[in-house]
């Protein structure tokens, strides 16, 4: 196990009807100008944004609307401005983790001078600087930027996609689970297997012995696997919508990852896909996250896959070959059944144009080719793109 620092300092207010009785106060201890920022018309068809304006009535409130999934740098660019010419004092985000992830960098551009997408190419840049303080009302299930320091920002002027960090997590985050219950099938199913690839992504690393963290995560993949599908069939269902909620905050607040040492992998694999193609990110992690786990299983690691394979999905078996060979099967059939698409034709991508610039793109980014559980060379990611073509090898 590797020595680690660890720091959190995220307010998490969990569970049904807090909002009414403990949003206003925790919002305006930070000031009386408020950005809030927002997605499409979810939240007003829902009631959340009638609600969320009648509890900040005496507050000055300026809002952003329109923040895209897969969250654009020109959304970034409006928050800067509106935070500048406006002197905000707290950025209120109301949504998913694109709402939040955007909403952090235009937290930090209110410092800035230059243009916002200088912040996501040099998270160094943003260390050093203030950022406003960030209050969140989570809708979607998935990113777990509810309790950290990331966001993820694309840029399709360049075909960017980008992760960056920031000084601060978020200062107060409202996770009601009854929120999610309005969100649709495909994102409900896009934001479980998010979760789940986070976990994937911190769960297979070279580092020997780390029980502590390999036994959370292994909980909550089971958590995850087995909510997933009840949440998709039965969108009501509180206890399915809250064990995804905290599955999400849990998968990628810092704890879990601790005491490893690999970088993450289908990730920015996937980060290419939608970068380009501006497909969901959790469907892409779906499509990519099965054939990654076939291409890393060797010798040198089947183990662990073993290992995944009796303690997450409850294979019987004294063969570590074949328990990774059924657990990797297991997690395609998974992701199929929550009713996405398992290939890069299923979601519109139809031939290899853009693979070797993606694969490029993603290796030297993600630098998968040393700092990763398995290291990938370009070639190697441009196999894999291939294979996501086809259900070959699954079905």
């Amino acid at each position: 196990m590797k020595d680690f620092q660890f720091k959190n300092t995220t307010d998490i207010r969990f569970g049904s009807n807090r909002i009414e009785t403990e949003l206003h106060d925790a919002v305006a201890q930070f000031g009386p100008n408020v950005l809030l920022t927002y997605g499409g018309g979810s939240i007003k068809r829902s009631g959340l944004y009638d609600s969320v304006k009648k509890i900040l009535s005496d507050l000055n409130i300026v809002e952003l609307a329109g923040i895209e999934p897969n969250p654009k740098i020109s959304s970034v660019r409006e928050g800067q401005k509106l935070v500048k010419e406006n002197k905000i004092d707290v950025v209120l985000a109301v949504g998913g983790g694109s709402v939040v992830d955007a909403s952090k960098v235009i937290a930090s551009s209110a410092f800035y001078e230059g243009d916002p997408w200088d912040l996501v190419l040099d998270s160094t840049k943003r260390f050093k600087m203030k950022q406003l303080p960030l209050v969140d009302i989570l809708t979607l299930s998935a990113t777990g930027t509810e309790m950290n320091a990331g966001s993820v920002i694309s840029n399709p002027e360049t075909n960017d996609k980008l992760g960056t960090y920031g000084p601060n997590t978020p200062a107060v985050s409202f996770l009601d689970p009854a929120l999610t219950m309005s969100v649709s099938k495909w994102q409900t199913a896009a934001g479980s297997i998010d979760i789940f690839s986070h976990l994937t992504e911190q769960y297979f690393d070279k580092e020997k012995n780390n029980d502590v963290s390999d036994g959370m995560i292994e909980g909550i993949m089971r958590t995850v696997i087995k909510w997933a599908p009840i949440a998709v069939a039965e969108p009501d269902n509180y206890d399915a919508r809250a064990n995804l909620m905290w599955s999400s905050t849990m998968a990628l607040n810092g704890v879990v990852r601790l005491g490893y040492q690999d970088g993450w992998t289908s990730h920015p694999i996937e980060h290419e896909l939608s970068a380009y193609y501006d497909i969901t990110h959790g469907v892409g992690l779906g499509i990519i996250t099965p054939r990654w786990m076939k291409f890393v299983l060797s010798a040198e690691t089947v183990a662990k896959f073993a290992k995944f394979g009796r303690n997450v999905w409850h294979i019987q078996n004294d063969n570590d070959q074949v328990v990774a060979d059924i657990a990797i099967q297991a997690v395609y059939d998974w992701v199929k059944s929550l009713g996405v698409p398992t290939t890069l034709p299923g979601v519109d991508i139809n031939d290899d144009t853009n693979f070797k610039v993606m694969a490029e793109s993603a290796v030297k980014v993600g630098q998968l080719d040393s700092a990763v559980y398995v290291d990938m060379s370009v070639n190697d990611v441009v196999d894999l793109y291939k294979a996501t073509m086809t259900t070959d090898g699954f079905e």
